[in-house]
């Protein structure tokens, strides 16, 4: 009781939050009984929907607790990353969306794995990446229930695994009943309360650190003046893997992707990129020199998960109805993306993994996907409760993954006629062995797994592609006409 009283400002946001999920759940369960209304909201949703929802999908806990936390060990090299998710957010949108949107519009996708099976003409593809989608969300998945536990334990004193089942009970729910349109108006609300919360970390932090200017007292410390050498923590060939690992998700990431997959016309493109980009670049820029001020604030932490978790609860930084009003975000940060996550994961395991062994469709296939999800949570949950990891080193393997599979097949099946099913699957196979034996004979010491393994991945899909004739689909040549036509400029794929 002495907690409620003390913290009412966030009991009351949490109720209106909570009372929102509900409303916007049951708004989804109402359109939802169909699969395109269920995985991609009947692609009815303007630029700024998504473009919010583009950037609340992507800044979950790993960017308030992980990336936020993380710069107290790695220094300001860590703001690389920072500055590569901008520039993938951007890329993502001019490269990847207009050509995405237009195809899997033309062809009813309403998964990755759908979308490459029929380009690629490879029913096979189709099961392949759909395991690897499920394998790589479930990672993501248990990153963000340590960081949302992580908080719910410092924040509200209770157990860490009870902090995961609270956080596991919401999300499952409104997002397994209400589907894409549940997902995406959430999101709107939660990428505001975001956005928000991250310029007040940043502000609150700074000041009680002595203002933006007192980093440079660190370079005067000679335990902290190395956070400002370019191998502060780790070989800057590391870090920078790292980096491209995280931000390459923007680009190729299916919680990402099927964003593009709601958006009713080509107009919404011109909106979308500007709010995406500019969303997320004031929630990195905001959070991840956090870590760097930290270092003012805190003093011998070894696990820098905890770093933001500790600063929301001295009263010393935030004042109680600041903190209270953060965690509230972080909780919206946690939710925005792992309801994507989830969506994406129950969808791809009903329609591309159990599908392939019957049919799955229309209201069944709803109701196969709301059980892929409920299942999908419950695995990430149980891990969670002993991750394999910090949720820097979680999420960052599950956006290696992604890269060496996802860049050769989505991008350059986007952009370039040629490949096949062949040179798709050799590529993923080529990719996943690679960043599996680098891993295991030690060498991401000195350069990130992501290099060597993307690089034989893509070597492999274009070798493969010039040898071998590409798909002989009328309708994958026209779409490929239609779009260098008139694909820029009018909606004619919807």
């Amino acid at each position: 009781m002495d907690w409620v009283v003390q913290h009412w400002f966030a009991v009351l946001l949490l109720a209106i939050y909570t009372t929102l999920l509900i409303v916007h759940a049951r708004a989804g369960l109402k359109v939802s009984d169909t699969v395109g209304e269920y995985f991609v909201g009947g692609r009815r949703f303007g630029g700024a929907v998504i473009g919010i929802s583009f950037f609340a999908t992507f800044a979950s806990t790993n960017s308030y607790i992980g990336h936020a936390g993380k710069g107290y060990a790695y220094g300001v090299p860590w703001l690389v990353f920072a500055a590569l998710i901008v520039l993938a957010t951007w890329l993502s949108w001019r490269l990847v969306a207009p050509r995405l949107r237009y195809f899997t519009a033309a062809l009813e996708s309403v998964t990755v794995p759908d979308f490459l099976a029929v380009r690629f003409a490879s029913p096979r593809l189709r099961v392949i990446t759909g395991l690897v989608v499920v394998f790589s969300s479930l990672l993501y998945l248990i990153a963000i229930f340590k960081g949302a536990g992580n908080l719910f334990q410092v924040f509200l004193g209770i157990p860490y695994r009870s902090a995961v089942g609270l956080t596991l009970a919401i999300v499952m729910v409104y997002t397994s009943v209400g589907g894409f349109l549940s997902v995406v108006r959430t999101d709107v609300v939660q990428g505001i309360l975001m956005v928000i919360g991250s310029l007040l970390i940043f502000g609150f932090v700074t000041h009680a650190a002595g203002g933006i200017g007192s980093i440079t007292t660190l370079l005067d410390r000679p335990d902290t003046d190395h956070l400002f050498t370019l191998n502060a923590e780790l070989p800057f060939a590391v870090l920078f893997g790292i980096a491209m690992a995280g931000s390459l998700k923007l680009l190729v990431d299916p919680r990402q992707l099927t964003r593009f997959y709601g958006l009713k016309d080509a107009r919404g493109l011109r909106t979308g990129i500007w709010i995406a980009a500019v969303g997320i670049l004031l929630i990195q820029f905001s959070l991840f020199p956090v870590g760097l001020y930290a270092r003012m604030l805190l003093e011998g932490i070894s696990d820098t998960d905890l770093v933001v978790p500790m600063l929301v609860t001295d009263v010393n930084v935030f004042p109680t109805f600041v903190a209270d009003f953060l965690v509230v975000a972080i909780t919206a940060a946690a939710m925005s993306s792992m309801d994507s996550v989830l969506l994406v994961a129950g969808s791809v395991l009903s329609r591309d993994v159990v599908g392939t062994l019957r049919e799955v469709d229309g209201s069944e296939g709803v109701r196969w996907s709301r059980r892929g999800i409920v299942g999908v949570a419950l695995v990430a949950a149980v891990i969670a409760l002993n991750p394999p990891g910090g949720i820097v080193e979680i999420t960052i393997f599950s956006g290696s993954l992604y890269a060496v599979c996802f860049v050769p097949t989505v991008i350059l099946g986007l952009h370039w006629k040629r490949g096949d099913g062949v040179s798709a699957i050799t590529s993923i196979l080529v990719g996943i062995t690679v960043l599996g034996l680098w891993l295991l004979m030690g060498l991401d010491g000195f350069v990130h797994e992501v290099f060597p393994a993307l690089l034989a991945s893509i070597g492999s899909y274009v070798a493969m592609a010039l040898s071998r004739p590409a798909v002989d689909d009328p309708k994958i040549r026209e779409i490929f006409a239609g779009f260098l036509r008139d694909g820029r400029s009018s909606d004619v794929a919807t």
